[in-house]
């Protein structure tokens, strides 16, 4: 033990990204465990002002380039010169004006889980099927390539990786919701293996004040860290376009996705375009941040004018068939106290026949969520050796009907099925607790709470229509729900080039991953 305390001391991850990015929960896994989680570590222990709107640019991206890439498979710059073959080069201290680092990257997995591949279309939503066993992903292999790099006002990266996984399972369906190829060999019944491809990348310019960027990822819209209402890290990755505008203590972005329906690539329905619009403002003063969220949702109905930062999306609803366009809009506050613990909540607005009819909440024309959580972190140092230990909980309440929308597979706030925001979606609530640490910044442990409830009624799944006589049914929120509880402790190792990871999860919904991860 003595001996690999003393390794990840001295180790130093190179894992450099132009962006800061929400977590790689499902797939492309790097040497980075939970960044987000200690991104948001950082500003609870800082003295910063606070935002919260991911992914956006990393400002030390360009200042520690060969510092953390100059060890890359592949390296060049106009300052410095040509690395191969990770020899590393002799760091000065001007700052290059073009640089690229190449490197491979991938890993090994073992899955094991009572809910994996069980996910069935059922017409409504993605449900976990009774009757399943479960699944057992092994091996799971993935490889690639991670590039990174910038040119003047430009600055880029790739992760691209392909999969190949072996199943116990007969039919295995995917465990990322994204799009899986079965392969099976000819005379045989058995499934031989299966084989899928994923990517995130960046593409932006900056000009002082402003950056547009194209990329593929996940938008993380508010102060929460699982559970946010309208933007979660946890959906899964659509292709965007963002613009991102710092104006004194004041960011507004705006951004637009093109979002799927159905998670089958060869279905002719995924032809009909699914758009979504959002704005998101915040500002920041002293040690408090206010933001204001909006989206929406368009079905078949491009209306680019919505990308303007200006163009109230709220009002513009109103401008478009109702059918064919979902609106929503959010509230959320963060408050910092004494450098060590963060207070925030979010309040999330789907729709309501009147202001009255949220106080009453008698109906299910009141679609809201409501989030509440703290954070509570410290560093200290123990024998020369950095600490940083912190806590989260949250909770979450989404009421039933949210996300969804008046006709099937039309203009729901979701994607490939899931929904965008929180992701217990319509009819839930949620509670988590995490209390983590991280040694050195390459030993982290975590062990996280989850209790969980979800509703079986009509109206719990985002491909539920709102029926015409809406504002005669009463709202049963988690009427005879039951709950879910899981225990997840976590165990993970950041090398130089090597990682290892392991997570289980217990009582409730039990599965395993563990991982080994490289990158060159």
């Amino acid at each position: 033990m003595s001996c690999f305390l003393l390794v990840a001391g001295v180790s130093e991850s190179f894992a450099a990204s132009p962006v800061i990015e929400p977590e790689h929960s499902r797939n492309l896994r790097n040497l980075e465990t939970a960044p987000m989680l200690f991104e948001y570590h950082r500003q609870t222990t800082g003295n910063n002002l606070q935002y919260f709107t991911y992914p956006r640019r990393d400002t030390t991206f360009r200042k520690n380039f060969t510092k953390t890439e100059s060890n890359a498979l592949l390296y060049f710059d106009n300052v410095h010169g040509a690395g191969i073959l990770g020899n590393g080069l002799s760091v000065k201290d001007t700052i290059p004006r073009i640089a690229i680092a190449a490197s491979i990257i991938g890993g090994i997995d073992y899955r094991s889980g009572e809910s994996l591949g069980d996910q069935v279309w059922t017409g409504r939503d993605y449900r976990v099927s009774n009757k399943s066993i479960g699944d057992t992903i092994w091996p799971g292999v993935d490889g690639g390539i991670y590039l990174r790099g910038f040119v003047d006002s430009v600055d880029f990266f790739l992760d691209a990786r392909i999969y190949s996984e072996g199943h116990s399972a007969k039919s295995p369906k995917s465990f990322d919701g994204e799009f899986l190829e079965v392969q099976h060999e000819e005379n045989n019944s058995g499934v031989e293996y299966t084989s899928y491809a994923r990517y995130r990348t960046h593409f932006a310019f900056n000009y002082d004040w402003l950056r547009l960027d194209f990329g593929r990822d996940v938008m993380h819209w508010g102060p929460g860290y699982y559970n946010n209402l309208s933007l979660n890290q946890f959906a899964l990755p659509y292709n965007m376009l963002s613009l991102d505008m710092m104006i004194g203590p004041l960011r507004v972005m705006s951004f637009y996705a093109d979002l799927r329906i159905y998670n089958n690539s060869m279905s002719m329905s995924n032809k009909t375009t699914r758009n979504l619009f959002g704005h998101r403002y915040e500002l920041a003063v002293g040690n408090a941040t206010f933001g204001i969220s909006e989206l929406q949702v368009l079905y078949d109905n491009m209306k680019p004018w919505l990308f303007i930062p200006t163009a109230p999306l709220f009002m513009e609803k109103g401008n478009y068939s109702e059918n064919s366009n979902n609106g929503s809009i959010s509230f959320d506050f963060n408050y910092r106290l004494f450098n060590a613990v963060r207070l925030y909540t979010e309040f999330f607005l789907d729709d309501m026949e009147s202001p009255i009819s949220l106080i009453r909440n008698d109906n299910i024309e009141a679609k809201w969520a409501w989030m509440a959580g703290f954070q509570a972190g410290h560093d200290f140092y123990y024998k020369g050796h950095k600490i940083e230990a912190g806590t989260i909980f949250e909770y979450a309440r989404v009421e039933p009907y949210v996300y969804t929308h008046f006709e099937k597979n039309t203009a729901q706030v979701a994607h490939l099925g899931f929904p965008l925001g929180n992701q217990g979606g319509p009819n839930s609530r949620t509670i988590d607790w995490n209390v983590f640490a991280r040694l050195d910044g390459h030993i982290f442990a975590s062990v996280r709470q989850t209790w969980f409830w979800k509703g079986t009624d009509y109206g719990s799944a985002v491909n539920d229509t709102t029926p015409k006589n809406h504002l005669k049914i009463p709202k049963k929120f988690l009427d005879g729900a039951k709950l879910q509880y899981m225990l997840s402790p976590a165990i993970c190792y950041e090398g130089l080039r090597f990682s290892f990871l392991g997570e289980l999860t217990l009582i409730d919904d039990k599965k395993a991953y563990i991982r080994a991860g490289f990158k060159w």
